[in-house]
């Protein structure tokens, strides 16, 4: 069994890697490590916030360690949130709050031009040392209002292409097929599989 430690607190995106990845690996994440640092991320690219993250922990822990950054990127936004997908609304804010502002920033935008994607970033380092870096994006549209109890974050307002449902609509199993960090996650599987 492969040790695995993902460079997060955030107990979602460890489920839905874990899950991704199926068995074989014996994951955890930051929550069972608390003596180690929250690293800031300083970065201005998805690539270069994963990789602060990995780089570092990877310096105090022995093994590989996994890091993701993604977010979601808006195209009548320019790109936003992008990288401040997390923090949106503030360091205060929270996934209902940035909700709001993502639509509030939107206004009366037409759904034609609600294009947007999900975009990751994914970060192997070992000892302190960059491994290897993977990418993965998926496709869809914001809409106008949440929908679905399913999923965190941006899930209940963003409708992959091909669905007429949100990804808080979907279900766990078709997102975790589909999803941007699935993409990545399975050139992360692939390459683990190679190394092993």
């Amino acid at each position: 069994m492969l040790n695995l430690l993902v460079a997060t607190g955030n107990t979602h995106k460890t489920e839905e890697i874990g899950a991704i990845l199926g068995a074989g690996y014996n994951i955890s994440d930051l929550r069972f490590h608390p003596s180690l640092p929250v690293v800031d991320e300083t970065g201005v690219t998805f690539l270069e916030n994963a990789t602060l993250k990995a780089v570092e922990i990877s310096r105090q822990v022995s093994g590989l360690v996994l890091s993701d950054d993604s977010g979601l990127e808006v195209d009548a936004l320019d790109g936003a949130p992008g990288i401040y997908s997390a923090r949106y609304a503030g360091v205060n804010g929270n996934d209902a709050l940035n909700n709001e502002k993502l639509l509030r920033e939107l206004g009366d935008t037409e759904a034609s031009k609600r294009s947007a994607r999900f975009r990751c970033v994914i970060v192997l380092a070992e000892k302190g040392q960059l491994v290897a870096h993977f990418d993965g994006s998926v496709e869809g549209r914001i809409i106008s209002e949440p929908q679905g109890a399913g999923g965190f974050g941006y899930d209940p307002l963003f409708v992959p292409e091909g669905y007429d449902l949100s990804f808080a609509e979907l279900g766990e199993d078709i997102k975790n097929s589909l999803s941007h960090r699935a993409r990545a996650m399975e050139k992360v599987s692939a390459w683990l599989a190679e190394r092993s």
